[in-house]
C-alpha cells in the first residue's frame, strides 16, 4: 500500500540507539520497525537483530502478544551458535515468564516447560560461551528460582489403570 523510506547507510548507527532507547520506553513495536529499517540496509547487522528479537519478546506480556515462531526466525540470523542458544532461551523464557500471572489452565505446567526449554538452551550457550561471559548462568538461574518461587512443575505423564472391581 505505501512504499517504505529507505534509511541512509550512515544513519543506522544513531537508528539503531533509537531501537535500543525504544526498546527501554517500553515502546517494542517502534524499535522493531526500527530494526527492520536497518536491516533493509544492512542485513547482517548484528546489534539490529537482537534488538528486534528482544523487542519481539518484550511483546510476549501485551494484550495482543507477539508470536514466538516470528522471533525464532531471527536466530538463524545470528552468527554464533552460542547466540542462537543464548537468545532462544530468552524467547523461552520470556514466554514462560508472560505467563505467570495468568490463569491458564494447566499454566503451572506449561509455564514450567518453558522455562525448563530456555534452562537447556541456556545449559548449551554455557558450553560455547566466550571467556568471562557468565550471561547464560545467570538466566538459567534466574529460570530456577521461578520454578521454586511458583512451584512449577512437569506434568505426570504417568497414567494409572484404575482398579475394576
Amino acid at each position: 500500500m505505501f512504499e517504505l523510506k529507505k534509511i541512509s547507510a550512515e544513519g543506522v548507527s544513531e537508528a539503531l540507539e533509537k531501537a535500543e532507547r525504544y526498546r527501554l520506553l517500553n515502546e517494542p513495536r517502534l524499535a522493531e520497525s526500527i530494526c527492520l529499517d536497518i536491516l533493509e540496509v544492512e542485513p547482517s547487522n548484528n546489534k539490529a537483530i537482537v534488538t528486534m528479537l528482544l523487542a519481539i519478546t518484550d511483546e510476549f506480556n501485551s494484550s495482543s502478544p507477539a508470536d514466538v515462531s516470528e522471533a525464532r526466525q531471527l536466530l538463524s540470523r545470528l552468527p554464533s551458535e552460542y547466540e542462537r542458544c543464548y537468545y532462544g532461551g530468552i524467547i523461552c523464557e520470556r514466554k514462560g515468564k508472560s505467563l505467570l500471572g495468568k490463569n491458564i489452565p494447566e499454566g503451572i505446567y506449561i509455564i514450567y516447560e518453558w522455562l525448563l526449554d530456555a534452562m537447556e538452551l541456556y545449559e548449551k550457550a554455557e558450553t560455547l560461551r566466550p571467556t568471562g561471559n557468565d550471561d547464560a548462568l545467570l538466566r538459567w538461574n534466574t529460570c530456577a528460582r521461578l520454578i521454586t518461587r511458583y512451584r512449577l512443575k512437569p506434568r505426570d505423564e504417568k497414567y494409572i489403570e484404575p482398579e475394576l472391581e
